[in-house]
């Protein structure tokens, strides 16, 4: 099976109707897409894996990501594609092998970090985001408090870059598509 964005789009949608989660799918999968192009990867199939790593959680939270990767084996996705989104939930016990189990695991929590962060500054604008506004946010535990920042600590870790780089990068990436995200500014 080809890794094209319009499959995994119509599979997201055909699961998913809440806009946030459609606007974290797309902030993941651009997230994926620059570390692929940073680490010379396959940037549409990270972007895939980025736009689909939830996309049964609307319809069977219980038993997200585990219900998804049945889906996704049944329609014919490849083993690492499955890998990486099984990987992506602590509590499966699937490890992180790959470069990309790694980075959808670092970006993950993070995109819902800096969306919530974006969404309360003035102008809620993306691109004029401080890095210093994140690292703030993630240590104020009442702040999006469903966001897991010992995930977002621990994924920076295992994909080897420096948290404050990390979040700058996400930032960047994000900013390509703050117009989808409704993060453009007011």
């Amino acid at each position: 099976m080809q890794h094209r964005r319009e499959t995994a789009w119509e599979l997201l949608t055909e699961y998913t109707e809440n806009p946030n989660l459609l606007k974290h799918a797309i902030a993941v999968e651009a997230s994926m897409r620059a570390y692929a192009e940073k680490f010379g990867e396959d940037a549409e199939k990270w972007a895939v894996v980025g736009l689909i790593h939830d996309f049964d959680y609307e319809m069977y939270p219980d038993e997200h990501p585990v219900k998804g990767a049945r889906i996704l084996a049944e329609r014919g996705f490849p083993d690492d594609v499955i890998q990486a989104v099984l990987s992506h939930a602590t509590f499966t016990g699937v490890n992180r092998d790959s470069l990309m189990d790694k980075a959808l695991f670092a970006v993950d929590e993070l995109c819902g970090l800096i969306t919530a962060a974006t969404l309360v500054r003035p102008g809620k604008r993306l691109a004029d985001l401080p890095v210093k506004s994140v690292k703030k946010k993630m240590k104020d535990k009442a702040f999006a408090r469903t966001v897991n920042r010992d995930d977002i600590r621990l994924g920076a870790e295992e994909l080897g870059v420096d948290l404050s780089e990390h979040i700058g990068f996400v930032i960047a990436a994000m900013t390509r598509v703050a117009d989808e995200l409704g993060l453009s500014g007011e």
